[in-house]
């Protein structure tokens, strides 16, 4: 009869330098698993999101980042930050125009008139929105509501540092999707859990 000591010895996991783990079994063959294997996908965490009401990952991907790259990155003691304070894009959602018979507090009209969902953010899709610098922080615009604008995360990506931009250019940068009532319905029932109507909406409310 094998020891105990025998037994656990078969089941050892040791690690490798690279970080890699070997794994040895009984009549089992050696497996290695690469760490990287087992890191999460950044795009199954980008939909939705547990913080502050409404926001998600807010500065990932969004013009805030293009400081890195255009010359304007700002620490974070400068008096200019480079990415807009959470109360600054709160406002700034706030003076964005609102959907007629929808929920204001999820969505609403980015500067060209496309439809935005308030938890997508920084991502690829037609409903996806930024918080952008209307003056470009790498020219000295600053992080402040008066240059804050909602901007479909698409057309922010064509827009990027460029100053004489035309709001007909910036409309043909624009991701076009037809969204129905039914599809908003489904957004805001996998986002969270239930359906609110705008006040001028006159329909019922989905729990």
């Amino acid at each position: 009869m094998r020891s105990r000591k025998a037994a656990a010895g078969g089941r050892r996991a040791a690690a490798s330098p690279s970080g890699d783990i070997t794994v040895d079994s009984p009549g089992v063959e050696r497996v290695r698993r690469s760490a990287s294997r087992r890191r999460p996908s950044s795009a199954s965490a980008s939909f939705l999101h547990d913080g502050p009401p409404g926001l998600l990952g807010e500065d990932e991907g969004q013009d805030e980042t293009r400081g890195i790259f255009d010359g304007g990155a700002a620490g974070p003691f400068s008096g200019n930050p480079r990415s807009f304070p959470y109360g600054v894009k709160l406002q700034c959602w706030d003076k964005a125009e609102k959907v007629k018979g929808r929920d204001p507090d999820r969505w609403r009209r980015d500067a060209l008139g496309n439809i935005v969902f308030r938890k997508l953010v920084g991502c690829p899709g037609c409903l996806c929105h930024d918080y952008d610098h209307i003056v470009p922080y790498s020219k000295g615009g600053k992080s402040t509501l008066e240059n804050c604008q909602v901007l479909q995360a698409t057309v922010n990506r064509s827009k990027g540092n460029k100053m004489e931009v035309s709001k007909s250019e910036l409309i043909q940068k624009s991701a076009y999707c037809r969204v129905s009532g039914r599809d908003m319905d489904l957004l805001e029932l996998s986002a969270y859990g239930n359906v609110r109507r705008g006040p001028d909406s006159g329909g019922c409310n989905i729990q």
